[in-house]
C-alpha cells in the first residue's frame, strides 16, 4: 500500500498524499474527503481519461502491443474531471451549529429499540438523555427544518441541512440509526449516526453531512471531547465509545471518528495543550495489531502525537475484546467495577 496526492482535495504543489491505494486489495480510498475512491478499474479510468467500462480492453491491447483506446479530443488523453457539484455553503460558525443541532434534538425522540441497544451496552436512561443520543427521523424531513426556520434557526451552512430541487429545506438523512451527538468544549459541532444495517461499502457509522446537495455543508471529522480538560486524556476511537468509557470510568476522553480521521486532531490538540493537557493515551481498537491499515493509520498518528509538546503512550487489553468500551463493560459486569 502506498499514498499518492488525492485529485479532488489536496493542494497542488504541497506534499499532501491523502489518497491510499491497497495493492493488496485492489482498492483506494481518500480519508480526508471520502469522495474519491473504487476499485483498481476505477482508479486506471480515471487516470488514463476513458470510460469505465473500456479499461479491460484498453490494457489488454497495451499489454499485446495494439493501439490504447485515445480519449479527449484530437486523440489525446486528458484525465476525467469530478462531476460537477451543486453549489455549496460556506460552514457556519461553531456557536450557529450548536444552537441548530441542539433545537434539532429537542425535536427528536429515541426509538425502543435504540434505547435497548444503548442500556445492553451499559448505559443508564439517565445516561442515555444526558449525552442527547436520539432516533434519526424516517419521515417529516421537510417539516422539521421548516420548523427550525419558523423559530428563527438558520440551516444555512449547518452540515445535515440543504435544499431540495423545489427549494425547500430538509434533512440529509438516507439511512436509520442512532444520532450520537459530536460535542467540543461543551459545543456539538456535528453527529455521527450508528446505523442500524451496516453499509455494504463501509463502515457502522456515517458523519451527518449534506456535501453534494444544494446549499449543504460538509459535515467533516470533528474531534469529540468528553470530560473536563485534564492533565491526561484517552484518545479513542468513536464517539460512542468515547461515552462508554467516559461513564464507566470517569475518564477524560478526546474521540475521532475514525482511526484515519487526523486531520482535525492537531488542531484540538494546540486548543487542549494551552489548557492543561499533558500526556495522551491512545485506546484504538485491538485490531489495529493485525489490520494494515489500521495500524499504517496509527504510525500516522505516532508521528503526529510526536510532534506535540505532550507525551503519550499505548493501552493494551485482552485482545478478546476489539473495543475498549467492551473490554470495560465486561469486566464491570465480573468485577463489579471499571478498571484502574
Amino acid at each position: 500500500a502506498y499514498n499518492i496526492p488525492c485529485p479532488l482535495c489536496d493542494r497542488p504543489g504541497t506534499r499532501e498524499k491523502h489518497l491510499n491505494i491497497n495493492l493488496k486489495r485492489n482498492v483506494y480510498r481518500c480519508p480526508k474527503c471520502g469522495q474519491f475512491q473504487g476499485g483498481v478499474f476505477d482508479l486506471y479510468a480515471y487516470y488514463m481519461g476513458i470510460p469505465r467500462d473500456k479499461v479491460l480492453e484498453d490494457i489488454t491491447a497495451r499489454l499485446h502491443g495494439g493501439s490504447p483506446i485515445p480519449s479527449g479530443s484530437g486523440g489525446s488523453r486528458k484525465k476525467l474531471q469530478p462531476p460537477l457539484m451543486k453549489p455549496q455553503a460556506s460552514l457556519a460558525p461553531l456557536e450557529e451549529r450548536d444552537r441548530v443541532y441542539r433545537a434539532l434534538l429537542s425535536r427528536l425522540t429515541l426509538a425502543p429499540d435504540h434505547r435497548e441497544n444503548l442500556l445492553r451496552r451499559g448505559l443508564t436512561d439517565e445516561a442515555i438523555e444526558r449525552l442527547g443520543y436520539k432516533s434519526t427521523p424516517v419521515v417529516g424531513f421537510h417539516a422539521l427544518a421548516q420548523s427550525l426556520l419558523d423559530e428563527g434557526y438558520t440551516l444555512f451552512g449547518v452540515p445535515g441541512f440543504y435544499r431540495d430541487e423545489d427549494g425547500r429545506w430538509t434533512m440529509a438523512v438516507w439511512r436509520r440509526g442512532i444520532l450520537i451527538p459530536g460535542t467540543y468544549l461543551g459545543k456539538i459541532q456535528g453527529f455521527q449516526i450508528r446505523l442500524d444495517n451496516k453499509m455494504k461499502k463501509g463502515g457502522k457509522f456515517l458523519t451527518f453531512s449534506s456535501r453534494d446537495e444544494l446549499d449543504g455543508a460538509m459535515g467533516e471529522n470533528w474531534c469529540h471531547l468528553v470530560g473536563p480538560v485534564r492533565e491526561r486524556i484517552l484518545l479513542i476511537e468513536g464517539y460512542m465509545k468515547a461515552d462508554i468509557v467516559n461513564y464507566f470510568t470517569g475518564q477524560t476522553m478526546l474521540a475521532i471518528p475514525g482511526v484515519t480521521s487526523l486531520q482535525h486532531l492537531e488542531a484540538a490538540l494546540r486548543d487542549l495543550i494551552p489548557l492543561g493537557v499533558r500526556h495522551v493515551m491512545t485506546c484504538f481498537d485491538m485490531d489495529y495489531l493485525k489490520n494494515w491499515h489500521v495500524e499504517n493509520a496509527y504510525r500516522n498518528l505516532v508521528a503526529l502525537l510526536g510532534k506535540q509538546d505532550i507525551t503519550f503512550g499505548t493501552y493494551l487489553w485482552v485482545p478478546d475484546h476489539n473495543g475498549l468500551d467492551d473490554y470495560i463493560w465486561e469486566f464491570c459486569m465480573n468485577q463489579g467495577k471499571a478498571p484502574e
